[in-house]
């Protein structure tokens, strides 16, 4: 593809050789002659003067370097885009595979592919355009909305719906039951029905072995365009905002609101029935115990204002220093 067309596909401006023949994608570490990459983060600048890439997408105040350079707000997101140009993802033609078990009062939209083994129960409706790759199980009165990708193993539980464009990654459990027992007299366990579903809006992705648990009353709800990293476990009867990140691990007890556009990084956990407000970021491995307020950034545990806990790393890494000197000091030793 020639540079000055991939330029024009992405709104991008050219500062280089437009004929320039572009045949992939790459890391700026490991791109090559006729490879694209891109620099979204400052501590990556230095090595686009040195990279050997055909040309590199930036921001429109980036400064001139050896490569082409298209110029554009987002690079990430152009970068994102320019995958798409350069992979041809595999195709699934509509059809339901003769080892697939739909049961006769399903109802599946038009265009559906429906792969090997695949199980979709009573009373289930999937919209147009589904793809349900091998051994997907759609369980009885599951309602889904138009463009489900469910991968293979993916799982979704009686009564749970999805709205439009939802992609269920491999082994992603939707509506399992959630954790609620209760203690009896003689110190045994009651398991308490998880008798609502869970609810995923539009846009929502679901990533590899994820799972969203069912409530016992009322639902789980994950709002429209929240994304769901591998391995987190959502909670029964808790409530995941609009545009929000969960990312890998992250894990919420039952009954936790998160709000709109909060990013939740790695490991992350948080207690049952707490609320953590609309654009909230929490960093990697922190606990979350209590109500946090909207806009703030936490880490640490008992997870406190990011910079209050910066400096708190900060003087517990002085610690050992701090104690020889007291050791040392003549006050101290004359007592």
């Amino acid at each position: 593809m020639k540079l000055s067309d991939l330029a024009q596909h992405l709104g991008a401006t050219l500062r280089g050789d437009p004929s320039a023949d572009i045949t992939g994608v790459a890391s700026i570490e490991t791109a090559g002659p006729g490879e694209i990459t891109f620099v979204a983060n400052p501590r990556y600048a230095s090595l686009a003067r040195t990279t050997q890439a055909s040309a590199v997408l930036v921001e429109p105040a980036f400064p001139d370097i050896p490569a082409a350079t298209l110029r554009i707000a987002n690079p990430y997101l152009a970068f994102a885009r320019t995958i798409e140009v350069f992979y041809q993802a595999p195709s699934y033609p509509p059809g339901i595979h003769p080892t697939a078990v739909v049961a006769p009062t399903a109802k599946i939209g038009v265009n559906a592919h429906v792969g090997a083994h695949v199980v979709v129960g009573d009373n289930a409706v999937i919209g147009d355009n589904a793809v349900l790759l091998p051994h997907v199980v759609i369980y009885p009165n599951v309602r889904a909305g138009n463009n489900l990708f469910a991968h293979a193993h993916a799982v979704v539980r009686e009564y749970c719906q999805l709205g439009d464009n939802v992609v269920l990654q491999n082994g992603a459990i939707i509506g399992a039951d959630g954790f609620g027992f209760a203690k009896q007299a003689d110190g045994s366990w009651y398991k308490i029905l998880q008798s609502g579903p869970a609810v995923l809006e539009d846009a929502v992705e679901v990533q590899a072995n994820a799972c969203i648990d069912r409530a016992s009353i009322g639902e789980t709800r994950i709002h429209a365009g929240a994304k769901v990293d591998n391995l987190v476990q959502v909670g029964h009867g808790s409530t995941v905002g609009k545009d929000t990140l969960l990312c890998a691990q992250v894990g919420l007890a039952g009954s936790t609101t998160i709000g709109k556009s909060v990013i939740l990084a790695g490991q992350v956990g948080v207690a049952g029935h707490c609320t953590v407000g609309d654009g909230a970021i929490a960093t990697a491995q922190s606990g979350i115990p209590g109500d946090v307020e909207p806009g703030k950034v936490v880490s640490g545990y008992p997870a406190i204002d990011n910079r209050q806990w910066l400096r708190t790393v900060a003087a517990i890494n002085r610690l050992p220093e701090l104690l020889r000197n007291l050791k040392s000091s003549p006050k101290i030793n004359e007592k």
